[in-house]
């Protein structure tokens, strides 16, 4: 027997009205990291937790924003061994993690993840899917029964297969609508030095 599975379309979802509220309502100042040493924020009797993977700082503004305006639980994730710090050798090594299946291992768990009612997943796309580090996050902790909330960032290549990754590594998760946003200032950097230094090549 096929399970279905809860979705509701942005109109009629109280839970994402509710997040945009609070993202429009937060002022700029409370967008908060999580602890530099990553893990877990605890806010007392939370039943809400936030997690999220960041790379550039685009999706972790967010998830401070949500964090400080809904009162939650604050949880990074990271992979054991961090990405490089070269944008082009992620991007190849997530190309390749990617292609092969391979989940890596992370830095932490969520301590208690049987106390949650709803989680706020937050991470970008990468190779138009959600980056590996996030099928890890999800094949580690069980959200079944819980109310799973991606919000999503990106570099103008839209939400690719992320969604059918979190439906299928969280198939008993009540996934709902989330919030995406385009934030590409990384590869337009990249794009226009890159269209400086041709310039500078060519003579122009």
């Amino acid at each position: 027997m096929t399970r279905k599975r809860h979705m509701t379309t942005p109109s009629h979802d109280p839970v994402r009205r509710t997040m945009m509220a609070a993202l429009a309502a937060a002022p700029l100042g409370c967008a908060a990291a999580a602890p530099d040493s990553g893990g877990e924020t605890r806010q007392a009797g939370s039943s809400t937790l936030v997690a999220y993977f960041s790379r550039s700082g685009n999706t972790r503004v967010v998830a401070g924003l949500i964090h400080r305006a809904l009162g939650t639980d604050l949880f990074e994730i990271r992979p054991a061994t961090p990405y490089p710090e070269d944008y082009l050798a992620t991007v190849e090594q997530a190309r390749q993690e990617r292609d092969s299946g391979y989940e890596p291992a992370l830095a932490g768990k969520v301590a208690d993840m049987a106390g949650y009612d709803t989680v706020f997943l937050g991470f970008p796309i990468w190779g138009e899917t959600a980056p590996p580090v996030i099928r890890a996050f999800l094949s580690a902790h069980d959200l079944a029964g819980k109310v799973l909330i991606p919000f999503v960032t990106h570099g103008g290549y839209g939400l690719g297969s992320s969604q059918s990754v979190l439906a299928r590594h969280a198939p008993k998760a009540r996934l709902r609508q989330g919030f995406v946003m385009e934030a590409d200032q990384e590869r337009r950097t990249m794009n226009q030095v890159n269209d400086w230094l041709n310039g500078i090549r060519t003579g122009k």
